[in-house]
């Protein structure tokens, strides 16, 4: 295998990693269906948890604790708004090139939930 064999195959497998990484972080920030929850209402239910947990039979506490935990890990995502910055300009940067060695069109990128804005930043056009 020759060296330029072995830095292209380097190359898509960098491109590989940098789309895999800003897909799985759309959708790891895909917003939820239903109500939003403000952190108030968190904070709420919250002491309702505390309150009734010492009086809950062993079963109810192990769901309660389990709903504690979701909760605060809900709270952590809110004051920690994805920033999805880093892993959007390394997208940017190969998701022309990727789109081009892979045949995938702008259809199938905003199908899968890729911004109309993203795709024009990388050089991607309905046409292309």
């Amino acid at each position: 295998m020759s060296d330029e064999h072995k830095a292209a195959l380097a190359a898509g497998r960098s491109m590989g990693r940098s789309v895999k990484r800003y897909l799985e972080a759309l959708e790891a920030n895909r917003p939820k269906r239903g109500r939003k929850r403000s952190p108030e209402s968190i904070k709420k239910r919250l002491d309702a948890i505390d309150a009734q947990l010492a009086a809950a039979d062993p079963v109810k506490r192990l769901s309660m604790v389990q709903e504690r935990i979701d909760l605060l890990q809900e709270i952590e995502t809110m004051n920690g708004a994805a920033d999805l910055t880093a892993v959007e300009d390394d997208f940017v940067t190969v998701a022309r090139d990727y789109s081009i060695s892979k045949g995938i069109s702008y259809a199938a990128w905003r199908e899968i939930g890729v911004p109309a804005v993203v795709l024009k930043r990388a050089g991607i056009s309905r046409s292309a």
